[in-house]
C-alpha cells in the first residue's frame, strides 16, 4: 500500500499458461481470512481460472494475513483506498492484461459496489451477489431503521481478533492492531439514525456514481434482495439483474434448490467487458427472475417451487397495483369500508415466528398463526384464480399510538385452505422516522398519522382458493429491539383515505425463459475439510423459548457450533445468543451473545472468546463487551469496553 503496509493475496492462476501469457484478473476482497477459506476459494475460483482468468483473493487491512491496523468498521474510506491500490497493482502485474473485474457475495458484493462507485481506471466490470445499495435500511445493524442485534456482529468481532493462519503469531503488534481495537458493534450502536455515517457507502444516495458495468444478483431468502430492482431502475451504467430462490450464498451452492451455474453467466459478462468478446449477454433481457409458487411454511425448504422468466427490466410495464382496503370485519377488499377503529395492545414479545432463524426479511419462516393471533389480521376471500405478485407491496396505515416511540410491522402472507400461513414478505417501520430517518421526530400521543410502508421485494403466485393476508403488529421480537413504553395503538379504517394495501400484481403474459446451466462439479483442495455446522443455515438458530406469565419475561435462546479441518490443525466455533424482554416493562430488554474460536495446532491450543451484554432502559442502551485470548488454557489478555449510549429514537 502507499503507506508501506502489505496486504496478503492468494493468486489462482492457470497452470497451463504460456510464458508471458497475460490474463484479466478477477478480485475478491474480504476480511474473511483467505487462508482458512482456501477450500472454498479453490473450488469456486477454479471455474474462472479454467476459462482464462486469474483470480486474486485479498485480505482487507488488519484481517487474516494482511498487515496494518484493523479497519475501524465495515466499508471505511481506508478499505476503499486500499482497494484502489490493489486494483492498480493487479492491473500492472506481468501476468495481467490490465483489465480487472470484481465479484463477491455479501461483503465481497458490497465492496464491489463501493469500488465501482470510485471508478478506478482498471476496474472494467463487477458482479455483486447478495449486497445492498442502502447500508442503513438494509444491512444487519438497523434493519428498516430499527435496532437489530445480529449473530454476524457477535461472530465478526472475534474473527477480527484472531491472528493470521497458519502461524497464529501472538505478539504486541497483534494486540495493538487487532485485539485491543474498538469493537465494531459499539461503533454501529452509536449511530442509530441515518445520515453521513451510513451514506458514505450507500449507492442509493447517487446511483450515477457508478460508471462501471454492474451485474447484481439476489435471492428471495436473503435480506439484501431489494437492491436488484432498485439498481436496475436507477443506474445509468450498463446493468443486469438476476434473482433466484436462494438464501445468503452464491447460486451454484445455494439453498434451496433449484441452483444454477451463475459463473457461466459471470464468464460471459466478464468476457464481454474484460476481453471484448461477443458473448450475446448484452443482447438478452436485463432481468432474469425466478417467480415463486406456493410452498408450505417451515424452517427448511429443499426446493422452492416456481419458474424462471426473462423481463426487459424494472419496473415492469405490464404491472398494476391492486388496492385492498382494511375492513372492520377484518376483510381485505377493494370496496370502501365503513369507518371504524381497531385497537391493538402492544406485546413486546410478539413475533418469534416472524423473525426466522437468521432473523432478517426473507428467511425461512414457520407457520405464522401464533404471531397472527396477537396481531391485527386482514384476509381476502378465497381467490377465484391464481394471482401473481412481483415487486414491493405497499401499505398505508392511518394509525395512532399512546406513546411517542412506536414501531409498526406489516407482513404479507398466503393462507392455505387448511389454515397454514406462509409468510411472503414484510417490513418494519420506525414511527419516529415517518418524515426522515436522518432527523426523527417523536410521535404525538393519540394523533393519527398516515404511515406509508414499503415491504421488501418479493414474488409469489397465490393459488386459486388461497387467501391473501395482511398482519399488523407493533413488535417483531427478537428480530427487532422493543420500544420502551407500554401502550396501545389504533388503526383507523374507512374515511376519505382508508388504511389499505397495494399489491404489485403481474397479469399473465407468455415470456421467454432463460435456460441456465446446472452447477459444475468443482474440484476439492486436499486437506481442507468443509465446515460441519450444527444448523442448516450455518448461523445460530432458535433452540429454546421460555415465557414466565407471572413476571412477563420472555427469553429466546439461539445456538450453533461448527468445526473445520486444515492441513495445520482444526478450528471450532461455538455461538450462543440469548434475547430477553418483558411484556410488562419492555424498556428492560437485553441481549447476551457469546462467540468462541478454538484453534487446535500440533503444538498449542489458542482460544479467542467475546461476550457482549447489551441492555436497555427507557433512556439508554448499556454496552458491555469482554474479549479474552487464552494459550493452552492460560489467559494472555482480557479487554473490556463499557459504555452508556443514549437511545436515539430506538
Amino acid at each position: 500500500m502507499p503507506d508501506g503496509i502489505r496486504l496478503a493475496v492468494d493468486l489462482y492462476q492457470p497452470t497451463s499458461a504460456k510464458k508471458k501469457e497475460r490474463f484479466p484478473v478477477l478480485l475478491e476482497y474480504l476480511p474473511y481470512r483467505k487462508d482458512e477459506s482456501r477450500s472454498r476459494c479453490y473450488s469456486l475460483f477454479s471455474y474462472f481460472v479454467e476459462r482464462g482468468y486469474i483470480v486474486a483473493r485479498v485480505d482487507i487491512r488488519g484481517t487474516g494475513n494482511s498487515e496494518g491496523h484493523l479497519i475501524e468498521y465495515e466499508y471505511t474510506d481506508r478499505e476503499q483506498e486500499d482497494g484502489e491500490a490493489v486494483i492498480e497493482w493487479l492491473a500492472k502485474q506481468p501476468f495481467s492484461t490490465g483489465n480487472v473485474g470484481m465479484f463477491g457475495v455479501s461483503w465481497g458484493g458490497f465492496n464491489s459496489i463501493h469500488m465501482a462507485m470510485r471508478n478506478p481506471p482498471a476496474l472494467k466490470a463487477i458482479i455483486a451477489v447478495d449486497a445492498t445499495d442502502d447500508i442503513y435500511q438494509d444491512d444487519v445493524h438497523f434493519i428498516d431503521g430499527v435496532m437489530h442485534f445480529d449473530s454476524y456482529e457477535v461472530s465478526q468481532e472475534v474473527d477480527n481478533s484472531v491472528p493470521g493462519a497458519p502461524e497464529f503469531v501472538v505478539d504486541e503488534s497483534f494486540f495493538t492492531d487487532r485485539f485491543d481495537t474498538t469493537p465494531w458493534m459499539l461503533v454501529y450502536k452509536r449511530h442509530q439514525r441515518d445520515g453521513p455515517f451510513w451514506d458514505r457507502a450507500s449507492l442509493n444516495v447517487d446511483y450515477s456514481k457508478i460508471r462501471v458495468p454492474t451485474f447484481v444478483i439476489g435471492g428471495w431468502y436473503d435480506g439484501y434482495r431489494d437492491s436488484v430492482p432498485r439498481m436496475l431502475q436507477h443506474m445509468t451504467a450498463p446493468v443486469k439483474g438476476l434473482i433466484g430462490p436462494w438464501a445468503h450464498s452464491f447460486p451454484n451452492s445455494g439453498y434451496p434448490e433449484p441452483r444454477m451455474e451463475w459463473r457461466h453467466e459471470a464468464v460471459r459478462w466478464f468476457d464481454h467487458w474484460l476481453k471484448g468478446k461477443k458473448t450475446g449477454i448484452m443482447e438478452e433481457p436485463k432481468f432474469a427472475v425466478y417467480v415463486r409458487d406456493w410452498h408450505a411454511p417451515g424452517l427448511t425448504l429443499d426446493k422452492a417451487p416456481g419458474q424462471w422468466r426473462w423481463e426487459e427490466g424494472w419496473p415492469l410495464e405490464r404491472g398494476r397495483l391492486l388496492d385492498l382496503n382494511l375492513h372492520p370485519d377484518h376483510r381485505l377488499h377493494p370496496s370502501l369500508p365503513q369507518a371504524a377503529n381497531h385497537e391493538l395492545k402492544y406485546i413486546p414479545s410478539v413475533g418469534i415466528e416472524a423473525g426466522g432463524s437468521v432473523m432478517w426479511w426473507g428467511d425461512f419462516m414457520p407457520d405464522q398463526r401464533p404471531t397472527d393471533d396477537r396481531s391485527l389480521v386482514y384476509d381476502t376471500e378465497p381467490l377465484d384464480e391464481d394471482t401473481e405478485i412481483l415487486g414491493f407491496p405497499r401499505v398505508v396505515l392511518n394509525a395512532s399510538a399512546s406513546a411517542p416511540l412506536v414501531h409498526w410491522f406489516v407482513r404479507l402472507s398466503d393462507v392455505a385452505p387448511d389454515g397454514r400461513v406462509t409468510q411472503i414478505t414484510g417490513a418494519g417501520f420506525n414511527g419516529t422516522h415517518r418524515n426522515s430517518a436522518v432527523d426523527p421526530e417523536p410521535l404525538v400521543p393519540d394523533k393519527t398519522y398516515a404511515l406509508a410502508i414499503e415491504m421488501h421485494f418479493t414474488s409469489w403466485v397465490f393459488p386459486k382458493g388461497h387467501r391473501i393476508r395482511l398482519s399488523v403488529s407493533n413488535a417483531q421480537w427478537p428480530m427487532f429491539w422493543p420500544t420502551p413504553y407500554p401502550m396501545t395503538t389504533n388503526l383507523k379504517l374507512g374515511g376519505e383515505a382508508p388504511s389499505r394495501m397495494m399489491l404489485p400484481v403481474v397479469p399473465y403474459e407468455p415470456r421467454p425463459q432463460p435456460h441456465f446451466q446446472k452447477p459444475a462439479d468443482d474440484p476439492e483442495l486436499a486437506g481442507y475439510g468443509a465446515a460441519e455446522s450444527a444448523t442448516v443455515s450455518g448461523y445460530a438458530e432458535l433452540s429454546d423459548v421460555v415465557r414466565d406469565a407471572e413476571t412477563g419475561t420472555a427469553t429466546v435462546t439461539l445456538a450453533n457450533s461448527s468445526t473445520s479441518t486444515y492441513p495445520w490443525g482444526s478450528i471450532k466455533n461455538t455461538e450462543n445468543l440469548v434475547h430477553r424482554t418483558n411484556d410488562l416493562d419492555p424498556a428492560q430488554s437485553s441481549f447476551r451473545g457469546s462467540y468462541g474460536i478454538t484453534i487446535e495446532l500440533s503444538d498449542r491450543v489458542l482460544n479467542v472468546t467475546g461476550i457482549v451484554d447489551f441492555r436497555s432502559d427507557a433512556e439508554n442502551f448499556y454496552f458491555l463487551y469482554t474479549k479474552r485470548i487464552h494459550l493452552n488454557n492460560v489467559l494472555l489478555r482480557e479487554r473490556t469496553w463499557c459504555e452508556t449510549i443514549k437511545r436515539d429514537f430506538q
